[in-house]
């Protein structure tokens, strides 16, 4: 019998094709990111069992807990802010870090990848809409940051991640998910050695299919998955 979860995942796997469709994109490059924030590892394990592969967490101390409990082996991604005095925990937990937005936290997270002789992916955090309640680097910085960092041995460039400001309406978040593809290919025009800047990481449960039809490859839902948080 299929669960709600189940359910849920499978009209959003529907929304992702159609959105694809839209803008002609084949829908297999797109991937499904579960945001796990306060859900309980039973719920996940839901997930899992629809197809998931991929999950989503925002503080480290929560991450620990449901890794150490969930007997399968998935990709974890963290997607919340990172204090840099929490890079040694995270390198040991997470195969992808959406949020990286300073060079002391990228230095932090290569040297803790070092010393655990891992390599962890990254993504860099652009704050393209400019709101000071945002984490993230402003836009017109982050080709610098990139090239500062891109020489470190231990992390590995795979793209970028950001936010739109919340509306009622899905449209307006396109200019910010347009603007981050913009920078995309700025970034690449740039040629900057060792950065292929194949991921953008935008679209969560309200936005979803406008982040796609912009140029999304991983999409963040949480609340359409599980339902509203406890």
């Amino acid at each position: 019998m299929e669960t709600y979860i189940a359910a849920n995942i499978n009209k959003i796997r529907q929304r992702i094709a159609a959105a694809a469709a839209r803008v002609n994109r084949v829908p297999d490059s797109i991937k499904l990111l579960a945001v796990t924030k306060t859900v309980s590892p039973s719920a996940i394990a839901q997930a899992l069992d629809a197809g998931v592969t991929m999950l989503g967490e925002n503080y480290v101390q929560e991450a620990k807990e449901k890794i150490a409990v969930m007997e399968k082996r998935v990709q974890w991604h963290m997607i919340g802010h990172l204090q840099t005095n929490k890079a040694k925990y995270a390198v040991n937990l997470f195969d992808y870090i959406h949020s990286v937005d300073r060079p002391e936290l990228a230095e932090e997270i290569n040297k803790r990848a070092r010393l655990a002789g891992r390599k962890i992916n990254i993504l860099i955090e652009v704050n393209v809409s400019g709101e000071k309640t945002k984490n993230g680097i402003p836009a017109i910085r982050s080709v610098d940051l990139i090239k500062n960092i891109s020489p470190l041995e231990n992390v590995s460039i795979k793209g970028l991640m950001t936010m739109a400001p919340y509306s009622d309406n899905p449209e307006k978040s396109r200019p910010y998910f347009s603007e981050l593809k913009n920078l995309q290919k700025k970034i690449i025009q740039e040629g900057i050695t060792g950065i292929l800047m194949e991921e953008l990481s935008m679209g969560m449960t309200d936005d979803f299919e406008i982040a796609i039809e912009e140029g999304a490859t991983i999409v963040r839902i949480g609340r359409a998955i599980f339902g509203e948080r406890k």
